[in-house]
């Protein structure tokens, strides 16, 4: 294996044309320069200089190693450069995942902003696994989920930061009774057949405890497992439902009614998941930050 930085004494001995020239551009003594040069040249087996006058000039294979000393060079400088643009968060690449409500509202306009800011970090966007929205992030396969967890709940090895409350609204077919209210307590819907809109997990988990603080379990006549169907649903009449605000602003069914809850409210709380051992990359923090003043906005 040749040494780097001797192949760059060589090349700084063959521009200067001598020994002693290459000593005052590198600012090492004559005698250092010439050992660097024996070394190197026993390590090939060959000569690589010749003495012309009082200079030096290179042999064939001598020539060969000062010119690929100077693409080495320029590499070395290359690779610094765009380290220092990956430490600095302008290139990279980051893996992002999340849930498709937020995805339409939240991740898309984040990452819009995102990328006019840093156009050289490359985005890798894909949707988290319902059954597990975590692990990539733990297993080191995504930098970045956007999911929903509870308030206030460590995560061994993640760090989350919160970037919205999702409060649930009651979804009414048009001219049911209780559309007669501007506002509803969520005790009202206990004796309606509900559809579901949610899959088991936190999300469901949130709606279902808020039921159990007003006093009541929901008899689910319909599981439907997304927003838009348990809409269609509730528009035909076969029960009410609840779907969180960014749900509906991604799609809302023209024959229901939407009335806000209280006693208590549903809230589900969204946050972006990110590795411990991550958290502080200029561009992670960059992007989170543009999450978070989208959730602002």
């Amino acid at each position: 294996m040749l040494d780097v930085r001797r192949l760059q004494v060589l090349r700084a001995v063959v521009n200067g044309g001598s020994v002693s020239a290459a000593a005052t551009a590198l600012g090492y003594t004559p005698s250092a320069i010439s050992q660097q040069v024996a070394v190197l040249e026993k390590e090939t087996g060959t000569a690589l200089l010749e003495r012309v006058g009082r200079g030096v000039r290179p042999t064939a294979a001598g020539r060969l190693l000062a010119e690929h000393a100077a693409v080495i060079e320029r590499r070395v400088a290359e690779a610094g450069a765009a380290l220092a643009d990956l430490l600095a968060g302008r290139s990279g690449s980051l893996t992002v995942r999340y849930f498709a409500t937020a995805g339409a509202s939240l991740v898309a306009p984040a990452v819009a902003a995102f990328r006019a800011d840093h156009p050289g970090v490359r985005l890798d966007l894909g949707m988290t696994d319902p059954e597990d929205p975590l692990d990539e992030v733990l297993q080191g396969r995504a930098d970045l989920a956007v999911v929903v967890q509870p308030r206030d709940q460590d995560h061994p090895g993640l760090h989350l930061v919160h970037l919205l409350d999702d409060p649930y609204r009651a979804v009414l077919g048009k001219g049911h009774p209780l559309t007669a209210k501007r506002v509803l307590d969520l005790a009202d819907l206990a004796g309606e057949p509900w559809v579901g809109s949610e899959r088991p997990g936190v999300c469901q988990d949130t709606v279902l405890d808020a039921c159990a603080t007003a006093g009541f379990r929901p008899d689910f006549a319909v599981d439907s497992e997304d927003y838009p169907t348990a809409q269609g649903f509730v528009a035909a009449g076969l029960g009410v439902a609840l779907v969180p605000l960014l749900g509906l602003a991604a799609r809302r069914h023209p024959g229901v009614t939407v009335r806000r809850l209280r006693a208590p409210e549903p809230v589900r709380s969204i946050h972006a998941a990110v590795r411990r051992t991550a958290w502080g990359r200029p561009a992670l923090t960059r992007l989170v930050a543009a999450l978070q003043a989208t959730a602002r906005a």
